[in-house]
């Protein structure tokens, strides 16, 4: 596999990045009480030495009382977290790459915590509620920019609290932060985005994860067409989002019928702005297998997506698993070292490496 395109420079705003490789987000809730530590700044710090182009923390939560639901996912707010956050970014600018902060709220997932905490969510939430997490968004992406880092990264997918306002199964709002239409429940996600570009200025890039799919029903689908998807992004793009982050479990699916645009494809399409693909890349194994049988996953062909990316289907490549085994995985393949990739292991999902 030639993938020599892949390690084109790519430049937006003020974000320049050496190659189109993306270190996806990947909850690892492996810190001390939330605190991160030198283990979680070692852990960013081989994959920036290793070469990756962008690194996308695991998801840090902003300032809310429920916005996590495990004790050891990282905090993003207090002056112990952000010290440790602002020792990751060094250390990783130190060996020569970028980071970005995926800012997180869980709204009301399921919780191992007992006894169980009243979590946030659409319908519980009270406009007071709402207001002080958006300000909450905001004071988090001022944080992220005085920290130093290269950009940051809004989880608004996978049921998570702003993706819980855009799915009318979890929204029945009757004010205006809900509404029968997609584009009426994306109001919390617009009002959010717009505080944190007020936050961080102009130049800063926002990335915004979207999903169709959600934890709670992989079948989902929010935009059931194009032009639906166009008014759900729109709105976002003028209020600030300046890349989309299409997650999609398999990257190689379509995402509408009588195209063969996966969802990258079609948020590059009707948004005009750059987008990341994810799912699966470089493995032959899903996502959701771990869970079931705790399998790992072989290397996969990577041609399909060499040929969605040079037709300009997308910008930037997240791999999540893969760098997960092997914190050299980018520099292997940019050295055409196939044969020294690591396959996935379940394992490797229980420990910082």
């Amino acid at each position: 596999m030639d993938l020599s395109p892949l390690f084109q420079p790519f430049q937006y705003k003020n974000l320049t990045l050496a190659n189109r490789f993306v270190m996806a987000p990947m909850t690892r809730a492996i810190t001390a009480d939330g605190i991160p530590t030198q283990l979680n700044a070692d852990y960013y710090t081989r994959r920036a030495a290793g070469g990756v182009g962008l690194i996308l923390t695991e998801g840090t939560v902003v300032n809310r009382p429920s916005s996590k639901n495990m004790k050891d996912i990282p905090f993003f707010h207090g002056d112990a977290a952000l010290d440790g956050w602002k020792k990751i970014a060094d250390s990783v600018h130190a060996a020569g790459g970028k980071i970005a902060p995926q800012l997180w709220h869980v709204g009301n997932t399921p919780s191992g915590w007992e006894p169980p905490v009243l979590f946030e969510s659409p319908d519980t939430m009270t406009t007071d509620d709402i207001e002080a997490t958006i300000k909450a968004f905001a004071d988090a992406a001022l944080d992220a920019k005085n920290l130093g880092f290269d950009a940051f990264e809004i989880h608004g997918a996978h049921g998570y609290l702003i993706d819980q306002f855009f799915w009318d199964g979890t929204n029945h709002r009757t004010d205006a932060y809900g509404g029968k239409t997609l584009k009426e429940r994306s109001r919390f996600a617009v009002e959010v985005v717009k505080a944190m570009r007020a936050a961080v200025g102009p130049d800063m890039v926002i990335i915004l994860r979207l999903s169709q799919w959600k934890q709670q029903d992989y079948t989902v689908k929010l935009a059931q067409t194009p032009q639906e998807l166009e008014e759900w992004v729109l709105p976002l793009v003028d209020a600030g989002v300046d890349i989309f982050h299409g997650s999609q479990r398999r990257y190689w699916e379509n995402e509408f019928e009588g195209s063969d645009l996966n969802f990258a494809g079609w948020l590059k399409k009707v948004s005009g702005q750059p987008t990341i693909t994810v799912g699966s890349v470089g493995l032959t194994g899903e996502f959701m297998e771990l869970f079931s049988n705790g399998a790992g996953a072989g290397i996969a062909d990577m041609s399909d997506l060499l040929r969605r990316y040079e037709r300009g289907d997308f910008d930037l490549v997240a791999v999540g698993r893969s760098l997960l085994q092997d914190p050299e995985w980018v520099q292997k393949v940019k050295d055409g070292r196939f044969e020294d990739l690591k396959a996935f292991e379940a394992a490797s999902t229980a420990k910082l490496y």
